[in-house]
Formats: C-alpha cells, structure tokens, sequence
C-alpha cells in the first residue's frame, strides 16, 4: 500500500472519477446520478481512496436502523493488490459505526469474485447464505455476507 494513501469522504467532485471506476469494475456500474443521489442521503456513506493525487477507490455503506450495507467496493485497475480495498471497507465501517452507530454490516459478492471473497473473510465477515441468480450480465448467485 502507498504511505500516501488518504481515505476521506467523498465529494461532489469525486464522482466523475468514481463512475469511471466503476464502469472498470462493474458489468452494471452505477450511474452518476446514483452517486449524487447517495451523496445528498443522510443514511449513506462514501468514501474515497486518494494516491498519487487521485482517486483510486470508493466504497460506500447505506444504513438502516443500526445495520450498514455495503455497496461499491471498487479500486482502479492500475492499483489493485495494494491493500487499498481492505483500509476502504475498514475505514468506511468504522466510520459508519462511531458516526452513523452501525452495529452490523452485510454485502453481497458475485460467488465467483474469489478475490474480493478472500478481502471479506480476511475483515471478519461470515456467509450467510445465497441470492440465487443476483446479478445480471453474466447471470450469477450472490453470496450474502455479514459481520456482526
């Protein structure tokens, strides 16, 4: 990981570079307007990882009660395997819990992302069970996750 690493909330500014991150990851990223959207609710969080003065990452949690949903995790493919995804998703709900008291986190991951399945488990989330057919281009089961 880069001793310059900065992990702070996300900005208006940001998501530009945070749609074009997520067209690099998702098959069905989020829309600009999604962002905004999460940008402007008080029940959601996102977060930015910066290096190199840009952004690289994002990762996001959406908040019911006392229970956080993580949604968004995604690094730019030029700075993957550098530990920025694990410091995103700790920061993002540690902040989530002392801000917003978060109690309990969940996450769906498509069940052939062995990679960010590894990253999830390593945190300390435990599966829970299936969605069948979840996601959409390719069709795949989602993997439900939570930490608790």
């Amino acid at each position: 990981m880069s001793d310059d690493l900065i992990i702070r909330k996300m900005t208006a500014k940001d998501i530009d570079r945070v749609s074009r991150i997520e067209e690099q990851n998702f098959s069905r990223p989020w829309s600009r307007e999604a962002f905004e959207t999460m940008l402007n609710s008080e029940n959601a969080l996102y977060m930015v990882a910066q290096t190199d003065d840009k952004v690289v990452g994002n990762c996001g949690v959406i908040v019911a009660v006392d229970e956080g949903d993580i949604c968004n995790v995604a690094v730019d493919k030029d700075y993957r395997g550098r530990g920025i995804g694990e410091e995103l998703v700790k920061t993002v709900m540690k902040t989530a819990a002392e801000e917003l008291g978060v109690r309990a986190f969940t996450l769906e991951v498509r069940s052939s992302n062995a990679a960010a399945i590894r990253l999830y488990e390593k945190i300390g989330f435990v599966s829970e069970g299936v969605r069948p057919k979840f996601y959409s281009s390719p069709v795949e089961d989602a993997v439900i996750y939570w930490k608790r």
